[in-house]
């Protein structure tokens, strides 16, 4: 299970990276900018729940397979950009799949320190969307988790997920794919029907 969680972690931190340097390549950012953004995106909301947790310094900043997997990614989307492209709306698809990866792994990471099934939640979603606020915030736009887009409450249920295995209420082998899967789905098939959560209109707005 820990060679498991440890690929998870891994896979996650790549994905995300990807995620944030397609970004940073739409916005035409020169590579300096691009390595800032898939290292932000990957590590910043693993970062911020070590913070929470008092596991200093955070892992995302002495870790050097992070690095790596920044720099793989950032190789990839340089020398294999036309093949990265060719799916649609790829920022969104690995963006959707590091939210799966992050919210299992971050929650599982939190409960192993705390046995707290809420604050473990929360720290799922926190390490799942972190990142990605951070990555829109540089970026100028509004963070995705204050729209009505379903993204942190997708992290959330997949965080919730993977506590279930955490705490021994079903398989954790099982636990961990169907947080990631169930996060992730949730997220792109929100996405592929617009599906969102709803607004609270000012009425008295002209």
């Amino acid at each position: 299970m820990t060679v498991l969680l440890h690929f998870i972690d891994v896979f996650g931190t790549f994905v995300f990276a990807l995620s944030g340097a397609t970004v940073g390549v739409r916005h035409r950012f020169d590579l300096f900018g691009v390595f800032v953004l898939a290292f932000v995106t990957a590590v910043g909301g693993g970062c911020v729940r070590d913070l929470c947790l008092g596991a200093t310094p955070p892992a995302g900043l002495i870790n050097v397979e992070y690095l790596v997997c920044v720099i793989i990614a950032i190789m990839l989307i340089t020398f294999f950009q036309k093949i990265v492209f060719s799916f649609e709306k790829p920022a969104l698809f690995f963006d959707a799949l590091g939210l799966g990866f992050f919210a299992a792994f971050g929650a599982n990471k939190a409960y192993v320190h705390t046995h707290e099934i809420f604050f473990s939640i929360l720290m799922g979603c926190i390490s799942a969307v972190g990142g990605g606020c951070i990555r829109d915030i540089l970026t100028g736009r509004s963070p995705v988790i204050l729209t009505k887009e379903i993204y942190a409450s997708a992290a959330l249920i997949g965080a919730g997920i993977q506590i279930l295995g955490s705490s021994g209420v079903i398989p954790p082998q099982y636990s961990i794919w169907l947080a990631i899967g169930s996060c992730t789905a949730i997220r792109m098939v929100s996405l592929r029907y617009n599906i969102t959560l709803k607004t609270i209109t000012n009425k008295y707005l002209d």
